[in-house]
């Protein structure tokens, strides 16, 4: 089966969030949509899969809000089960910065359409950071960015203060998976006196989807919040996997060291996990082995990362 993922965001004003939980929950399931949708006061992120149609109705069920009708959605095929159930979140943020006082409704940096960006980055005077999190920058990134090795983006704030200045960086470029994580950074610094802050459109999935890999400053893969790890040019599917004893993702090359064991360990994590917790990875592994026999999945077959939130970050 070909599986159709529809990740969005979108910024809007909705202090009943709440009370849209169950019914979008119900929806989903109705149309058989899996995925993870987050509702927020400031507004909606999520990520689903399923058949076409379940998708677009699921779509067109949300848009039914009148401040959520202008949802714009990137939609892309795989025929990898992108998730095994269904969850709609509430939280105080759809993307965390932890700074209530950062609303992008109302400033952002200026946004920077896909076929522009290569144009910008390759001006001297910008500083080109990417905003996502340690483990989402190993697996790729634009050439030559800066890497804040956050951990989560709670750690932003921390990261301007003790790194970035306003007079010597004029011109700062920064992106993330999907454009929301950049749209609460820009806010940000803008806050914070920079002056001249621009974002990548759609961020790293736009990019990959629309600029020719010929013309194209991206290396390696883009990590991305669901089954199918991480995506390539065209938005087709990566060659990472996720380790299971340490949560990191796992190349091919990491696949072929002595260290790795499937559903287990991998060379960062092999020599660090106890044999308490190796037993017990080993068990659900094998759990997951014969749940995929009998073509069924196992609850446990994706470890969520924690600070997985929906793959628009």
């Amino acid at each position: 089966m070909e599986y159709t993922v529809a990740t969005f965001y979108l910024f809007a004003d909705l202090p009943d969030f709440e009370a849209k939980q169950t019914s979008i929950k119900a929806f989903c399931d109705s149309q058989s949509v899996l995925g993870t949708i987050i509702l927020a006061p400031e507004g909606i992120n999520g990520t689903i899969a399923g058949a076409s149609e379940g998708i677009a109705a699921a779509l067109d069920f949300i848009r039914t809000d009148k401040r959520l009708a202008k949802l714009p959605t990137r939609l892309s095929y795989t025929d990898r089960k992108t998730f095994h159930r269904m969850r709609v979140i509430l939280r105080p943020e759809i993307v965390t910065l932890g700074d209530p006082s950062v609303n992008p409704n109302e400033a952002v940096g200026q946004y920077v359409e896909p076929e522009d960006w290569n144009e910008l980055i390759n001006d001297p005077e910008v500083t080109l950071i990417d905003t996502r999190n340690d483990y989402e920058v190993e697996v790729g990134t634009f050439h030559g960015a800066i890497d804040p090795r956050t951990t989560t983006f709670g750690e932003w704030p921390e990261y301007v203060e003790n790194n970035l200045d306003p007079e010597t960086h004029p011109k700062i470029a920064m992106f993330c998976t999907g454009g929301i994580r950049c749209e609460k950074a820009s806010a940000h610094l803008l806050k914070n006196g920079f002056k001249q802050v621009f974002h990548l459109r759609g961020g790293i999935l736009s990019y990959l989807e629309s600029v020719p890999e010929e013309e194209s400053t991206w290396e390696g893969d883009c990590f991305v919040f669901d089954h199918r790890v991480a995506v390539k040019h065209g938005l087709e599917q990566g060659d990472f996997e996720i380790c299971f004893g340490c949560r990191w993702p796992i190349s091919e090359e990491d696949t072929r060291s002595p260290q790795y064991e499937p559903g287990v360990s991998c060379p960062r994590c092999a020599d660090e996990l106890t044999d308490e917790r190796r037993g017990r990875l080993r068990e659900r592994h094998r759990q997951v082995m014969l749940a995929r026999k009998r073509n069924g999945t196992h609850i446990g077959e994706r470890p969520q990362r924690k600070t997985d939130t929906a793959t628009n970050d």
